[in-house]
């Protein structure tokens, strides 16, 4: 019997990346002399990972006139970020115990494969999920449904079986997860979303393990 699937986005689902990227944009700015004032322009200019990194550091390394080739500052910066982020120890444990309770678990994300598989193994997610789909490394990115599709055959499940989308991204993950025929929790963090249309809405990433587990419960009697 194949197991009930939930996936979840990466990026300010499971982590905090604005957080880490606020932490990068500090060291950043100070290592290179940049100034207080810069951070804050930084952190705009990301508009919370909506703008494509070769681009953001093109602008970057106009705006201060750094030497380095952006291909350069880009890979730096992959390499750095991953050791920015971390998973609270109370979602590693949600995510335990959707496993315990039978589900599969995975990771569909949009990104780098060295970036996102980094952020992956160092906050300790590797181990907590079945399997995980990144979209550089698979050629195909969300909403399109093949990622949905790998991640879940990464986890030996599959969308026929049904199961839940949890993810920020009004657009990628809830519209994705909707057209892959999931079920779709919205994490809304008050950036994005007017107009989303979800089966649940959320604050957090442990409210909507929480309710994938009880509604599995209610299934049940």
């Amino acid at each position: 019997m194949t197991r009930p699937l939930a996936l979840f986005d990466l990026d300010n689902t499971l982590i905090d990346r604005l957080a880490a990227f606020k932490l990068w944009a500090a060291e950043f700015a100070a290592s290179r002399r940049l100034g207080e004032e810069a951070v804050p322009w930084l952190v705009e200019l990301d508009a919370d990972g909506s703008l494509p990194m070769d681009t953001f550091f093109g602008l970057v390394r106009e705006r201060f006139g750094l030497a380095e080739p952006v291909e350069v500052l880009w890979a730096a910066y992959r390499a750095r970020l991953p050791h920015l982020v971390s998973c609270p120890a109370e979602v590693l444990d949600g995510l335990d115990r959707l496993r315990a309770a039978g589900w599969a678990v995975g990771i569909a994300t949009n990104g780098m494969a060295d970036n996102q598989t980094g952020k992956i193994r160092r906050t300790g997610l590797a181990a907590r999920v079945d399997g995980w789909a990144i979209s550089e490394a698979e050629g195909v990115r969300k909403p399109d449904v093949r990622l949905f599709e790998i991640a879940a055959h990464r986890c030996g499940a599959s969308l026929d079986s049904g199961g839940w989308v949890v993810g920020d991204d009004p657009e990628k993950d809830i519209a994705g997860g909707r057209k892959a025929g999931l079920r779709t929790i919205w994490i809304d963090r008050g950036v994005t979303g007017e107009g989303t249309v979800a089966d649940h809405v959320v604050t957090d990433v442990m409210s909507a393990i929480d309710l994938i587990l009880r509604m599995a419960q209610v299934s049940t009697i």
